[in-house]
C-alpha cells in the first residue's frame, strides 16, 4: 500500500504565509514527479506547482513569485511554501505523485486526500 498525507493547511489572513507538506509512505521504490493541485468550491481542480525528481519546477501563473515548491527525496516529501496569500488562494490543496512501488513494472499516479487552506480578507 502507498498513501500520501498532506499537512500544514489552516486559516490565515491575507498577506500571510503557510507551508504545506506531503509525505509519501508505503512500499515505494522511487518517486518521479510530485506536485500540488488545488480545488476551490464550485471549481475544477487546477495545478499549482510541480517538481521533477531532479528538481525542475513549474508554477501556475497565478502563484509565480509567491509560492515555492521543493522536495526532500530522502524523506519522500514535497513542500509548498505559500507567501503573500490572497483570498482567491482559498481551496483544498492536494498532493500528487507519480511513483513506482517495489515489485511493480510501471509508475502509477497517486493523490492525497487534501488539506484546507482558507485565506481571510
Amino acid at each position: 500500500q502507498v498513501h500520501l498525507v498532506e499537512s500544514g493547511g489552516g486559516l490565515v489572513q491575507a498577506g500571510g504565509s503557510l507551508r504545506l507538506a506531503c509525505a509519501a509512505a508505503g512500499s515505494i521504490f522511487s518517486i518521479d514527479a510530485m506536485g500540488w493541485y488545488r480545488q476551490a468550491a464550485g471549481k475544477q481542480r487546477e495545478v499549482v506547482a510541480t517538481i521533477t525528481s531532479g528538481g525542475s519546477t513549474n508554477y501556475a501563473d497565478s502563484v509565480k513569485g509567491r509560492f515555492t515548491i521543493s522536495r526532500d527525496n530522502a524523506k519522500n516529501t514535497v513542500y509548498l511554501q505559500m507567501n503573500s496569500l490572497q483570498p482567491e488562494d482559498t481551496a483544498v490543496y492536494h498532493c500528487n505523485a507519480d511513483l513506482l512501488r517495489y515489485g511493480a513494472s510501471v509508475s502509477l499516479n497517486y493523490w492525497g486526500p487534501g488539506t484546507q487552506v482558507t485565506v481571510s480578507s
